[in-house]
């Protein structure tokens, strides 16, 4: 496990706040986890469509941006683009792009990004072999096994935060774990933001909703972190993630919000919502190609709005189930699409997110295999940002604490499969194998118990022990364990560390613009 160098991020202007680097470690010393850092993929991604297929799929991308053209619902974005040599007809919204002036526009942006949270020793890089998790972000319904499902509130919201605080798997927050609907909409924002802040120290990202939200996200995360503006736009700290409604197709909030963020050198996330057969076209290479053509279309207006930006290719192509029109995740479909979106994002040289999806309602096998089958689309595919890596039920309408805990021992096994294999002398053991000999075994050897305690994975769920004894033991299962737990390290929790000067002005902050109105809750 490595982490980041932070030789290319900004400091803060406070100085001395250098945050304990195993917080997580100090309020939770009975969980067994993997220690802070950003796993590295060992394996080369698996490429399913080959050089050829990546060249047919963007040519067939660049023919949906020059020929049919995105619509932007953004009358600044237009003529933004137009300004730049973009065909927009008067009174159209559509935009068509010449494929020679976007692929100039691409090569302006970043192919590693370093994002620097308010504690500067949970930075984060973006791109290259790198991956960072982060835990389900944005159902409005929230569940476990005491309570039953339920419509987000506030105290969920917190608990979920400081579960993401207390699991070093956990590398960023990708939105509100789930939405507070006991908050009015008009200051949810800021609550939420301020709870983030607080709860954890990670990354942060704030939802691209127009100007308030957008502008009172990015005065926060600079007063959270005792960042001049100078020093706040010197590199990124935050982002956000913007869809597009596929097909073909910007709306006005996000793109207002996305180009808010990079004028002020934030990263943008641009995902198209492509569902093969509802959204996209049924077939994987066609959803592909719309999904890079959309995609595409944003990050040419954010390079335009500020050269070189930090932008991120975004993949969430999946199918739905035919017979009914409902989504389906972690699905060989979804795998491919995966593996292929993998392929177009290096192909242009970005930064990537995808996700683990499921569309379960329950704790049950399916939960399991399509979570797996997500993540292992992700391994394979070496993507670098995963989204609701950790909780996500019911294909996004609910996070689940139970699913939370589960997905996070997925999470530390595939870091742990990502860890580099040592051979040494040492770890070739072959005075190891001539002590112990053809008659004796390994369990005693010094070897072994030297190394007992590292040498393998420790899960913090698996149950290895015999019928017999799991039956004595109570018969305990996964989500029963899985609640025990989330409950031990709530239990445990302690809050990390905050600048006193800087807590005392973001809640100042926070109160003025709650006494101003928030933000309007019509677009």
């Amino acid at each position: 496990m490595t982490t980041p160098d932070s030789s290319s991020s900004q400091k803060p202007v406070r100085r001395g706040r250098r945050r304990e680097a195993r917080q997580s470690e100090a309020s939770n010393k009975s969980l067994q986890q993997l220690p802070w850092g950003q796993p590295r993929y060992l394996d080369p991604p698996v490429e399913p469509v080959g050089a050829e297929g990546v060249q047919r799929i963007h040519e067939a991308a660049m023919r949906i941006l020059e020929e049919i053209g995105i619509d932007f619902l953004h009358e600044g974005a237009r003529e933004i683009l137009a300004a730049a040599g973009c065909e927009v007809k008067s009174g159209s919204v559509t935009v068509r792009m010449d494929r020679a002036m976007v692929m100039e526009q691409i090569a302006k942006a970043p192919s590693r990004i370093v994002l620097t949270p308010r504690n500067e020793d949970r930075a984060l890089v973006f791109g290259e072999d790198y991956v960072a998790f982060g835990q389900v972000a944005s159902p409005p319904n929230v569940s476990d096994l005491d309570r039953g499902r339920r419509v987000g509130n506030r105290p969920d919201y917190q608990n979920l935060l400081r579960l993401a605080q207390s699991f070093d798997c956990i590398h960023f927050t990708g939105g509100y774990p789930v939405e507070p609907i006991d908050i009015h909409p008009s200051i949810r924002h800021l609550d939420c933001l301020f709870d983030l802040l607080t709860l954890t120290d990670k990354l942060v990202h704030a939802y691209s909703l127009g100007v308030e939200r957008v502008e009172d996200a990015m005065e926060m995360v600079r007063i959270a972190a005792g960042l001049t503006p100078e020093a706040f736009e010197a590199s990124p700290r935050m982002f956000t993630n913007i869809n597009s409604s596929s097909p073909l197709k910007h709306d006005w909030p996000m793109l207002d919000g996305a180009m808010r963020l990079a004028r002020r050198n934030q990263l943008v996330i641009v995902t198209p919502f492509t569902l093969s057969g509802a959204m996209a076209p049924v077939t994987l290479a066609g959803a592909i190609a719309q999904q890079t053509a959309e995609c595409l279309a944003a990050v040419v207006l954010l390079q335009v709005v500020r050269p070189g930006a930090p932008v991120a290719y975004g993949s969430f192509t999946s199918n739905v189930d035919m017979k009914s029109g409902a989504p389906a995740f972690g699905t060989p479909e979804y795998v491919r699409a995966t593996q292929m979106s993998g392929q177009m994002a290096r192909f242009y040289r970005l930064p990537w997110r995808a996700s683990n999806a499921n569309a379960t309602n329950c704790l049950d096998a399916q939960a399991t295999w399509e979570s797996a089958s997500s993540l292992w689309a992700c391994s394979t595919a070496n993507a670098n940002i995963i989204y609701h890596a950790a909780g996500w039920m019911e294909g996004g309408l609910c996070a689940s604490f139970e699913k939370f805990i589960i997905d996070c021992e997925l999470l530390q096994q595939y870091a742990y499969y990502h860890q580099p294999i040592g051979i040494t002398e040492a770890d070739l053991a072959v005075d190891a194998i001539r002590s112990v000999g053809p008659t004796g075994h390994f369990l005693g050897a010094d070897h072994t118990q030297e190394r007992y305690k590292t040498a393998f994975y420790s899960p913090f769920l698996s149950d290895w022990s015999n019928f017999e004894s799991w039956e004595q033991a109570g018969a305990i299962q996964t989500p029963e364990r899985a609640n025990r737990l989330f409950k031990d390290v709530l239990a445990q929790y302690s809050e990390p560390p905050m600048d006193p000067a800087a807590r005392e002005e973001l809640v100042a902050f926070v109160d003025r613009r709650k006494k101003e109105g928030g933000a309007p809750t019509d677009f």
